[in-house]
């Protein structure tokens, strides 16, 4: 699902560099902790940085007029209504990132993907939610391959997850990555919001907003939550698949390379 393309043209050329020294010397800081802000959401707890701080932390970075970002790809996603009669939409959003360095002769572009859903009474402010926050998203996650300062570090689970790690249960069984479905047993909500994760929950953000969860087991991401197949769109968005045989919405998890 995620897209992290590094279109660059050349970040050193002869004795250029793409950056200076104090412009490396801040990208290479650790994140303060000041800007982390933190949400729950079902069983997680989410650490992030705002949109208007990936801003403004750009512009001292890179210089206002040397960076910029337009929105390659804007799509209309899924359309829901939930139990209390409100809009749910969602929306996906693709977002390049554009950066000069100081004397304009060298650059390095990002892109990135984002989702965003918004939930309203009215079909327009469900939209208009929908789409910024999908941009606002997109925008991030294509600033933070540019380190720490951007939130890069936030995804890093060796250092989200350390905490604690005395009182962690032992996980469920996580090697059966191969099956062609999942066997699904008695999925339930862990509400130790520091037990250690094998998946971004950044990714499911969006099912998170509508009541939605998202649990590990037996080397899958299982959905769970009420109304699920009314919700169905959403949960395809986010590469999910149905299993009819154990009527579950499922994804195996992404094996990382070591």
């Amino acid at each position: 699902m995620l897209l992290n393309k590094a279109n660059s043209k050349n970040l050193y050329k002869g004795d250029k560099t793409m950056f200076d020294k104090k412009q490396l010397d801040i990208l290479n800081q650790e994140l303060d902790s000041s800007r982390i802000k933190t949400r729950d959401k079902g069983n997680i707890s989410l650490s992030y940085i705002e949109g208007h701080d990936v801003i403004e932390t750009a512009n001292k970075v890179f210089g206002f007029g040397n960076w910029s970002y337009s929105i390659s790809k804007l799509e209309h996603v899924s359309q829901e209504q939930n139990q209390n009669q409100n809009h749910v939409i969602c929306y996906k959003a693709i977002v390049q990132v554009l950066v000069h360095s100081e004397n304009h002769t060298l650059d390095v572009s990002r892109e990135d993907v984002g989702f965003g859903t918004g939930v309203a009474k009215t079909q327009a402010d469900a939209h208009e939610g929908a789409a910024k926050e999908a941009v606002t998203d997109a925008l991030k996650r294509a600033m933070r391959s540019f380190g720490n300062q951007f939130g890069n570090s936030l995804y890093d689970k060796t250092k989200n997850h350390q905490a604690n790690n005395e009182s962690i249960p032992s996980k469920p069984q996580q090697t059966n990555y191969r099956q062609s479905s999942p066997t699904v047993t008695n999925v339930t909500t862990n509400h130790n919001r520091n037990f250690q994760q094998n998946f971004d929950p950044y990714e499911y953000e969006s099912l998170f907003k509508i009541g939605l969860d998202v649990v590990e087991q037996n080397g899958f991401l299982i959905v769970t939550g009420d109304d699920i197949f009314a919700k169905k769109d959403s949960i395809k968005a986010c590469g999910f698949r149905w299993d009819g045989k154990t009527k579950s919405w499922y994804k195996a998890i992404e094996q990382e390379v070591a």
